[in-house]
């Protein structure tokens, strides 16, 4: 008609330089300004030596180059894309909103519409899902660095714990040549009740509602900082148990903020379920809660059997109580289970708020995804109670009891330590390797098989072996013919028991 004007996009073609200069200058100014933050944050990283916090800043960057690519292949892909037509029927099945009527059709949409078809994905249907994956992967990462924040916050307070150990009134009060019933210490007040012994079902329940209120007390922290001492340490040990805690949850934040392949799967079935007849809003949002609350209660649940399988061996203990690490007390024997159910919580919590925050910024908050206020109000009231509810109980309860399983974690070693045990576990193998080791053992011990394990595992703790077994005695004075030579005694149990003595 006359009186209509076509409006076009105008292309690179009739634009002026000065503008696509400017443009250009924006973008690499914004690119080199976050390479630059995130560089200052690796090097504020190395000089506190937190070297996993290190691998998780890399294993980020990793994810946004991922997060990259699949943009640049939607941007390639965009038109080869929209031109692949499905039937009408297909098409109307799962609309998050009922309803497909739409008035903008583009150049590929017009084509299937002569075919009595629909376009698969539209070209603004791939540009609005690029922004989709961006805020998700975004709010993911912020969700993990603020859970983690909030539960490194709450264990500060144990750091008062530690040092507690440390005073001669702990000491007195821990006297190993004591006598007391379970039931009278502190340990055995906070867990030995009517509600435990006597009925299972009144337990879990209990388990339930302490994780509301002082879920890790001052009792529980030394308890268990005790048992994990005498199960892997000398008794008279100074271990820092505050530390490696902290050392430990670094560790699984790196596993926590990454972004891998199952992580992916599960964002594609949350995209799936936003369908209208789901009607998601009524339970997808409960999903992340009831699992938190769940692992809560398995955790309190472990501090209280801990106590009773100690109470049972015995009702009399002399000095402090005493809990026997042991992996048996975790679902299928595996702590680390629980570390995967709180990342998948995190997950599909971030996901949602993720979700909202997208619908709400490109089609405003009244959209057909948000119809109802109950459902506005559902997502974000469980979205940050959840949030809260991880990073202030959850988290630093699952910190302290999962270093109850049967083995110590790699943390255990501060980092210089662990570097030079990696160090000299290379060594030792290129010495086995070579023959160096066996060629250089001393003469005067030949008769003794000598070995070296040199596949030290860090998740485990460190051992060394002679065979047959052996000990260094350094308290027993030497023979008169060797009092002006420094000597080690090597007691070696062979059936019988000799002593060699080695000029050093």
């Amino acid at each position: 008609m006359a009186g209509e004007t076509t409006v076009e996009e105008r292309s690179i073609e009739v634009t002026p330089t000065w503008a696509v200069a400017t443009v250009c200058l924006i973008l690499i100014s914004v690119s080199v300004l976050i390479e630059h933050l995130l560089h200052l944050l690796a090097k504020y990283f190395n000089k506190k030596k937190k070297s996993s916090l290190i691998q998780t800043l890399h294993k980020i960057k990793s994810d946004l180059m991922m997060l990259g690519f699949m943009s640049l292949i939607l941007t390639v892909s965009e038109k080869r894309i929209s031109n692949i037509c499905i039937p009408k029927s297909m098409a109307e099945t799962f609309l998050p909103c009922g309803t497909m009527d739409s008035d903008d059709y583009s150049e590929e949409e017009l084509k299937c519409l002569e075919q009595g078809k629909v376009s698969l994905l539209s070209r603004q249907g791939v540009n609005q899902l690029q922004y989709l994956i961006f805020v998700l992967a975004f709010f993911h990462s912020l969700s993990c660095v603020l859970t983690f924040s909030l539960g490194m916050a709450k264990m500060r307070s144990w750091e008062s714990w530690e040092a507690e150990t440390r005073t001669l009134e702990y000491q007195f009060t821990n006297d190993p040549r004591r006598f007391r019933f379970t039931h009278q210490t502190s340990f055995g007040k906070r867990h030995l009740r009517f509600w435990s012994e006597h009925s299972r079902l009144l337990r879990w329940p209990a388990c339930f509602l302490r994780q509301f209120y002082a879920s890790v007390s001052r009792t529980d922290y030394l308890t268990l900082r005790r048992g994990f001492i005498t199960a892997h340490f000398a008794k008279e040990s100074h271990f820092n148990f505050q530390r490696y805690i902290n050392r430990a949850l670094e560790k699984d934040f790196g596993m926590v903020a990454g972004m891998s392949w199952w992580i992916w799967i599960i964002s594609v079935l949350f995209i799936f379920f936003n369908a209208q007849g789901f009607y998601n809003y009524l339970w997808l949002p409960f999903i992340p809660l009831v699992m938190l609350l769940v692992v809560g209660t398995k955790l309190e649940g472990i501090i209280t059997q801990m106590c009773l399988d100690s109470h049972g061996k015995s009702q009399v203990v002399i000095g402090p109580l005493l809990v026997r690490p042991g992996d048996h007390y975790f679902w299928f024997n595996w702590p680390k289970l629980l570390l995967h159910v709180i990342h998948l919580v995190l997950l599909q919590n971030s996901f949602q708020l993720a979700f909202f925050a997208w619908t709400w910024y490109k089609f405003g908050l009244r959209s057909c995804f948000h119809e109802k206020t109950e459902d506005i109000i559902i997502k974000i009231v469980l979205g940050v109670v959840v949030h809260m509810l991880c990073g202030y109980v959850t988290l630093p309860l699952y910190a302290l009891v999962t270093q109850m399983g049967s083995s110590m974690k790699n943390a255990v070693f501060p980092e210089s330590v662990a570097h030079g045990l990696k160090r000299w576990r290379g060594r030792a193998r290129k010495n086995l390797r070579t023959n160096d080791y066996y060629s250089a053992r001393p003469s005067s011990v030949d008769d003794a098989s000598v070995s070296l394990d040199a596949s030290l595992s860090l998740d485990a703790s460190p051992s060394f072996s002679l065979r047959p077994s052996y000990s260094v005695d350094r308290e027993r004075d030497p023979p008169s013919d060797l009092k002006d030579t420094k000597f080690v005694a090597v007691e070696i149990d062979d059936g019988q028991v000799g002593k060699q003595h080695q000029k050093i």
